[in-house]
């Protein structure tokens, strides 16, 4: 897929869904980046994450989503009771999420958070920006894992689940994500062929089982 700079374009990719996890109510799979979660507009923008899925699962159903630029670990239901309880528990905050981002720059703190409330850039959608007068409550933990020669390697830990959360949160913090055609410039934006934003790391109570079920996923940056 060609990177692009605009919302629409769209092409369908070869490689297929890898399943990490997978049982008569759920599985976990790996989305690769550049694809959406679900169907946007138009008939160029149908192939993504579910439909994929659903060639596999039928009764497949969407529960939460990725940025189409972010890779990484989704839940996907397999029935409505599950995915209603699944649903329950995002919105109770009982899944733990966890990402790795090389951000641009060398991030000095070792750990810290980012706490600034987000809103619609309406004429610029999809993209977000802080707003401290109507935007609504943002928290993200942060994490150095390693500091490279021109970038940081980071650990994220999203509490509320923005949409473009993690990646206004780092251009805030003065480091955007490598590769972000939609916050990033320049060197930070030509530095990777690729948003380098991972969803590497979920676990959560099984709805059925009670069961903890915990999966992480490598990251290649």
């Amino acid at each position: 897929m060609q990177r692009h700079t605009n919302f629409t374009v769209i092409k369908p990719m070869p490689f297929l869904i890898k399943y990490l996890y997978q049982d008569e109510d759920l599985l976990i799979c790996d989305k690769p980046a550049d694809l959406l979660s679900v169907p946007g507009r138009g008939p160029e923008n149908q192939d993504c994450l579910i439909t994929r899925v659903q060639n596999d699962y039928p009764t497949a159903l969407t529960v939460h989503r990725l940025d189409m630029a972010t890779s990484g670990l989704m839940v996907i239901a397999l029935n409505k009771d599950t995915q209603r309880a699944l649903g329950r528990l995002f919105e109770n905050r009982e899944i733990e999420k966890e990402y790795t981002a090389e951000v641009f720059g060398i991030v000095l703190e070792d750990e810290g958070k980012v706490e600034l409330p987000l809103i619609s850039d309406w004429p610029n959608r999809p993209k977000q920006k802080v707003c401290f007068e109507s935007g609504k409550k943002a928290l993200t933990h942060f994490e150095v894992i390693e500091r490279r020669e021109k970038s940081t390697l980071m650990r994220l830990k999203p509490v509320t689940g923005r949409s473009h959360q993690l990646r206004v949160h780092m251009l805030a913090l003065g480091h955007p994500i490598l590769g972000d055609y939609f916050y990033a410039e320049g060197e930070a934006l030509e530095a990777a062929p690729r948003l380098h934003l991972h969803a590497r790391y979920l676990s959560f109570i099984h709805p059925s089982t009670g069961k903890r079920i915990a999966l992480a996923s490598p990251t290649d940056f």
